[in-house]
């Protein structure tokens, strides 16, 4: 594959080595992440036994939204590896260690413990703590967001039937991304998808074409599938949500699928993503300046303007309300 633009002729570069591959993404993470990220290479900093010998290629916490952000385990891969033998088995083990609460408190000390002692780290995450307290930020963010990033230089085949297989541990837990690397000399530019900043919402929108697309016989999926495991605050909201809506229009539907609840009538209106301590809504046609509007490329997916939103608490859940109200009775 090769990009063009002026009078170059980018082509696009092959990792021999997973290890260039991983020290691309250390030297890079804030242009992939964003400038409000922080990408801790694990290999160097952190001990294997603290995810039971299976050591990942790094940790990292989006601080996009200080009041909720991201962790994610972080492993690199080159599409060339066998997936089942390779692949399959380190993401798996990930999943254990978010199971297990002695290992995750081990992984707390280590992270705490190599802050502290980075002088230029611990300052760059003070200037988004603020007063808050560096170990208990680490605590309550691995326990409360678990996600694991796995990052390839290709498309791997298996990765769609893994996702619709696992839904319980791959479908909600593994986010995906595709970075590549273009050479013309020693210039690079490089290819990201999904863009990271946008992840949640390309990955439901992929999930709504997977599923709309299915001859399949259909598994019946239901809401207590998708609230199971969640905080009571989410789970509140979105009861809270459903009720004033079934009390403005008795004939809309909540359509319970495999990674989304969508609100129906006629067609769809909105695609409810339900995770631990928040909620990913996108909401077709929204009418409200208040709220954050997706980026085109995202745009694009859903055939026309829609916006994104994170519900993580009831505060302003009465203007999310009264617009997907509005959307109904246009409907």
């Amino acid at each position: 594959m090769k990009l063009f633009t002026g009078s170059k002729v980018y082509s696009e570069h092959q990792f021999d080595k997973e290890i260039d591959f991983e020290r691309e993404i250390v030297q890079n993470s804030k242009l992939f992440f964003g400038v409000n990220s922080i990408y801790i290479d694990a290999k160097r900093k952190i001990g294997a036994s603290s995810l039971g010998n299976s050591i990942p290629d790094g940790f990292l916490f989006d601080l996009s939204d200080i009041n909720a952000p991201e962790f994610y385990i972080v492993e690199v891969e080159l599409a060339k590896h066998d997936f089942f033998r390779h692949i399959f088995p380190q993401i798996t083990k990930f999943f254990g260690f978010y199971k297990n609460s002695k290992s995750q408190a081990e992984l707390v000390e280590k992270i705490f413990s190599f802050i502290s002692s980075d002088s230029d780290l611990k300052k760059e995450l003070k200037k988004h703590l603020g007063e808050k307290e560096i170990y208990k930020f680490i605590k309550d963010t691995i326990e409360s967001s678990q996600n694991i990033l796995l990052i390839l230089d290709n498309e791997k085949k298996e990765m769609p039937e893994i996702m619709e297989t696992y839904t319980d541990t791959w479908g909600k837990t593994v986010r995906q991304i595709l970075i590549k690397k273009f050479q013309s000399n020693k210039d690079c530019i490089y290819s990201i998808h999904p863009d990271f900043e946008n992840i949640e919402f390309v990955e439901l929108e992929e999930n709504v074409l997977v599923e709309n697309g299915d001859d399949e016989k259909e598994i019946e999926y239901t809401e207590e599938y998708h609230l199971e495991g969640v905080s009571e605050v989410i789970k509140n909201v979105f009861k809270k949500i459903k009720k004033e809506l079934v009390k403005e229009d008795d004939t809309i539907k909540f359509n319970a699928r495999k990674y989304y609840v969508s609100l129906h009538k006629n067609k769809n209106i909105a695609f409810f993503k339900i995770r631990k301590k928040k909620i990913a809504l996108v909401v077709l046609n929204p009418e409200a300046e208040t709220i954050k509007t997706l980026v085109p490329s995202v745009q694009k997916f859903w055939n026309g303007p829609s916006c994104g939103i994170w519900i993580e608490n009831g505060d302003n859940l009465n203007e999310i309300i009264n617009l997907l109200k509005k959307l109904i009775k246009s409907k």
